[in-house]
């Protein structure tokens, strides 16, 4: 498997590292987490608990678009050491991302995503 294909397995997992750090969150401010509507739960939660929630959603959002990315390279060839770097900055941001996004540094968050962002396009770039 290449390197892009190894990022977009860490990438997919993303998610469910900010949903497993977050029910952490859901215990030490309700007690408890509710299975039954845990959506409903995670909209309550404040201070780093909703961040995370903040940032489980946005792994999701970034996810699909990093995947079309990353099978768009690899079908057209692109050039595989530049679409190794690629991904793995990607990566880099994208495990950055929610780490930023708890501790509040909003600025740095922000950088993360444009820094992932701007990897994705240059992915499809190559590909070109």
């Amino acid at each position: 498997m290449t390197t892009p294909l190894w990022c977009l397995a860490a990438v997919a997992l993303l998610p469910y590292v900010c949903a497993w750090t977050g029910a952490y969150f859901k215990l030490r401010q309700f007690g408890t987490i509710d299975n039954k509507n845990p959506r409903r739960q995670a909209l309550q939660l404040e201070g780093v608990g909703a961040r995370l929630a903040a940032a489980q959603a946005n792994a999701w959002e970034a996810l699909p678009f990093f995947t079309a990315a990353v099978v768009t390279a690899h079908l057209a060839g692109a050039a595989p050491a530049t679409a190794a770097t690629l991904s793995a900055v990607f990566l880099l941001t994208r495990v950055l991302h929610p780490i930023f996004y708890a501790t509040d540094l909003d600025k740095l968050r922000s950088l993360a995503f444009v820094v992932g962002f701007a990897c994705v396009i240059g992915l499809f770039w190559i590909s070109a």
